[in-house]
């Protein structure tokens, strides 16, 4: 067993003689840090640990301590709220998984580097992580899939290893500053935990000055110090342009397309071969039109619709057939594999595939004919599907609706495609009733609209109003995800194919039982005892959030005590939608995760393939990390954007809805810009002090909590953390809204 390094400071020991007791910052700082690292338990949560210690302290004060222990690198966050020991010396063993050796004491896994240039390799079968001195990271990266050769234990100290291969580079590309010497220029990377130089030859500097912000491709790892090119000058620092570049950067996307896939792209036949048209099911004679955002350029999804013979209505989910295009093993494979998603920013879209593909040869344009893969269903008059068929096909969409445009003929009554509308609308409604009635969840957060002008600066902030035509729409695509992987599990049940599931597990038990207490502080009610009970009470209380400005704050919180939706090739369902099984079909313009359906499905519809399900399962981890990653880009773009529009009203005041209260002070979430800050209790005179969970309150008696409006003025924002200071104006005379209180305007993005 690994034995821990001594700490300077003392440990304090058997937790037990804490209980009741309300212990200062540092003991507490140590206590929780010595219960993480000697637990058996691989995560902990801040309720967990709170109902582990009982002690008198706040969930607050535990949050405070598991920040503070990550910013310093003693535990690690491995998703919101769960964190986990970056020793790990008692994590359990998988059953039944052999680890991972590629020789004698040499092991393959992750790089979690620390800033002090000393890493972790995480082999994930292993029990414990191996630690590698700065000496021995061999010019490794944070993230990087390596090869460790494990050392022999010496007496007292912590088993160690030195990295002797890098399998994977985490990052192609670095972000950095520039400095031009004689004979060559060097790349100083703004991240933190990139402990290396770059060195760039003079004939790859380009027109790059010295002292220039630029992003550079890392060529050569063989030297002491890696060599590379610049691929991008950027802005000046602190602009917009560069923010959002950075943003991408940071987040492992690449800014351009490598050469190859550029020369790729180009020899890519325009139009479409008869003999390809001879080996599809042609549904160009059938009403075919798309429905997508008034602002979309790629159109990867199309409904098509006709009666039967029979009297059935025949529904087809027409989808662009990005497989037909993108083979396996090519330059623009894997880059998209690279890149497994498009990423959203306020102002741009960074993409998976070329806007050659994106824009043009994938895009299912109006008057044109397009290449498909599609899930076609027949519905009886009950709307009930009575048989499917699913194949490669040619279409030719006959219209383009924008959201707004479908929504005006079915409000009408009256317009292009009316009656083809109303049926879809009927049938989507009836297939929305079942999927409720199964137990799906249907809260929808917020999505945010900012309105730039040409320089990308935000004029105007808006939230994105949900209509019935966006339902129709995810409705019908849901409907094809569920069923390709049902078909797809029904094939295997003698013996499985291994395939991309996109599972959501059951909330975690100890945020539930956290959520119900403070829902119950609010005045709203909770049953967690079963997941059917779950999924009713949080339907119950997205219902009465339409009515209850106060309740609408506990929409997000009530999100985060669900697990995040992962590829896998382990089902276990997806407990948010209902579904036993389900994947993602129907997008593949903008994500990997259906590439690789369309060409496992394809494979097996006539036959049976089996991918490896180890390197399967390899693909969907990596495809859920990139997820991630583009996730938070997007956030820390609207982050940014927000504070990019309030940074020319510090001084002015706000309606205000109080979002979150902790030990140092209250944060506000702003009514117009739904941007957060933080009121400080410095600066609210009185005395006031965190005296509940999610309550302020002082001694004379004056309390504030989570839902209360309170009308603030900004005091300072800081555009490099993305942070906003604020101060209470007057609580008097601000008044409950009623309903929704931020403009709306039309159009949604789809999940």
């Amino acid at each position: 067993m690994k034995k821990k390094k001594k700490n300077k400071h003392k440990i304090p020991g058997n937790p037990a003689k804490y209980k009741g007791q309300k212990l200062p910052y540092a003991k507490l700082r140590m206590l929780v840090l010595e219960t993480i690292q000697k637990s058996n338990s691989p995560t902990w949560t801040a309720s967990q640990l709170l109902k582990k210690l009982r002690i008198a302290n706040s969930k607050p004060d535990i949050k405070r301590v598991l920040d503070a222990l990550v910013k310093h690198e003693k535990i690690t966050e491995k998703e919101e709220g769960v964190y986990a020991s970056l020793v790990r010396s008692k994590k359990s063993k998988p059953q039944g998984k052999p680890v991972k050796v590629v020789g004698k004491n040499v092991y393959e896994g992750k790089v979690d580097m620390t800033r002090s240039g000393a890493a972790y390799v995480i082999v994930e079968e292993m029990e414990e992580d191996v630690y590698v001195p700065a000496r021995y990271v061999g010019g490794a990266m944070n993230k990087d899939i390596v090869r460790v050769d494990v050392l022999p234990p010496r007496r007292g100290k912590k088993a160690e290893g030195r990295i002797i291969e890098v399998v994977t580079r985490s990052l192609q590309q670095v972000m950095g500053t520039l400095k031009l010497y004689k004979r060559f220029g060097v790349v100083v990377p703004d991240r933190m935990n990139i402990h290396f130089d770059i060195i760039i030859p003079l004939e790859h500097v380009g027109e790059a000055a010295d002292g220039d912000k630029v992003v550079v491709k890392i060529t050569d790892w063989t030297q002491s110090s890696p060599s590379g090119e610049v691929v991008h000058v950027l802005g000046a620092t602190g602009s917009h342009e560069l923010e959002m570049q950075s943003i991408l950067i940071h987040n492992g996307f690449n800014l351009a397309w490598p050469e190859e896939v550029i020369d790729e792209c180009i020899s890519l036949p325009e139009g479409i071969p008869e003999v390809e048209i001879e080996k599809r099911r042609d549904f160009r004679g059938v009403t075919t039109f798309t429905i997508d955002p008034i602002t979309a350029k790629d159109f990867d999804d199309a409904l098509s619709i006709r009666t039967l013979e029979n009297g059935n209505t025949e529904v087809g989910v027409h989808i662009a057939d990005v497989s037909h295009y993108v083979k396996p093993g090519t330059a623009l494979d894997k880059e998209a594999y690279l890149r497994s998603t498009s990423v959203y920013l306020v102002d741009r879209v960074c993409p998976m595939l070329p806007e050659k593909l994106s824009n043009e040869l994938c895009s299912l344009r109006p008057h044109e004919e397009s290449l498909c893969y599609s899930a076609v269903f027949e519905f009886d008059e009950k709307h009930k599907v009575v048989d499917r068929w699913f194949g490669r096909t040619v279409i030719y969409s006959d219209h383009r609706f924008s959201y707004e445009g479908a929504q005006e003929v079915l409000d009408a009554g009256e317009g292009q495609f009316i009656d083809e509308l109303k049926t879809l609308s009927k049938i989507a409604a009836s297939l929305r009733k079942k999927k409720y009635k199964d137990g799906a969840i249907t809260f929808e957060t917020d999505e945010l609209q900012f309105r730039v002008d040409e320089l990308g600066q935000t004029l105007e902030i808006f939230v994105k109003e949900r209509l019935d035509v966006h339902l129709l729409i995810e409705d019908f695509m849901l409907l094809a995800n569920r069923e390709v992987a049902t078909l797809m599990h029904n094939k295997g049940k003698s013996k499985e194919i291994p395939f991309p599931y996109r599972v959501h597990d059951v909330p975690d038990p100890d945020r539930l039982q956290d959520f119900q207490r403070f829902a119950r502080e609010l005045g709203f009610s909770l049953k967690i005892d079963t997941p059917k009970q779950i999924s009713q009470s949080f339907n119950k209380l997205a219902a009465a959030a339409k009515e209850d400005e106060k309740l609408r704050l506990l929409e997000p919180l009530a999100i985060r005590t669900m697990a995040k939706a992962v590829y896998t090739t382990n089902n276990i369902g997806h407990y948010g939608l209902a579904f036993d099984y389900y994947t993602h079909f129907t997008s593949p313009i903008r994500r990997y995760s259906d590439v690789l359906v369309h060409r496992i499905l394809d494979a097996n519809l006539e036959g049976v393939y089996r991918e490896k399900k180890d390197r399967l399962e390899v693909m969907c981890k990596h495809i859920s990390d990139r997820e991630r990653a583009a996730m938070n880009a997007e956030r820390e773009s609207i982050k940014y954007k927000q504070m990019e529009y309030l940074k020319e009203k510090v001084g002015q005041e706000f309606e205000g809805v109080i979002s979150g209260v902790i030990d140092s002070g209250i944060f506000v979430e702003l009514v117009e810009s739904r941007a957060e800050g933080m009121i400080s209790f410095r600066t609210m005179g009185g005395g006031f002090y965190m005296t509940a969970p999610y309550t302020a309150g002082s001694r004379t008696g004056e309390t504030y909590t989570i839902g209360q409006p309170v009308r603030v003025r900004i005091r300072r924002i800081d555009m490099t953390a993305r942070q906003m200071d604020l101060e209470l104006v007057d609580t008097e005379s601000a008044e409950p809204k009623e309903g929704r209180v931020f403009k709306k305007v039309k159009g949604r993005k789809r999940k």
